[in-house]
């Protein structure tokens, strides 16, 4: 709210346009920047199917941008949504050799008594 003479001409309202499409991004990076940016096609969700592909594409990308990290392995640490966790996507990852880790592990957690 803004304090004016009642003389002083009428604040202009912008009308609020909906956006024309909403995307999803799957981005992968590591501490000194991105290494692969994928943006889904309007309407498509992740699936493990797709997001087995992504992970195809990225094992490519850590190959050209990152020389030798995998032979020396690293981490994908993801949440526990249902494309991340699906046996396919662990089998590939596995195949991959990469290492998985979950920000939300309820085998990992510790128990209270």
């Amino acid at each position: 709210m803004t304090w004016k003479h009642p003389s002083s001409p009428m604040t202009k309202k912008f009308k609020v346009q909906r956006s024309a499409a909403k995307v999803m991004a799957i981005v992968f990076w590591d501490a000194k920047g991105v290494i692969l940016f994928d943006i889904l096609p309007q309407g498509q969700f992740i699936n493990a199917v797709l997001y087995c592909s992504t992970l195809n594409r990225l094992r490519d990308a850590v190959r050209r941008k990152k020389p030798g990290l995998l032979r020396r392995g690293f981490v994908l640490q993801h949440d526990n949504a249902t494309p991340y966790s699906a046996n396919l996507t662990q089998q590939f990852a596995a195949a991959l050799r990469f290492g998985n880790s979950s920000s939300f592990c309820p085998k990992s957690r510790p128990r209270t008594l």
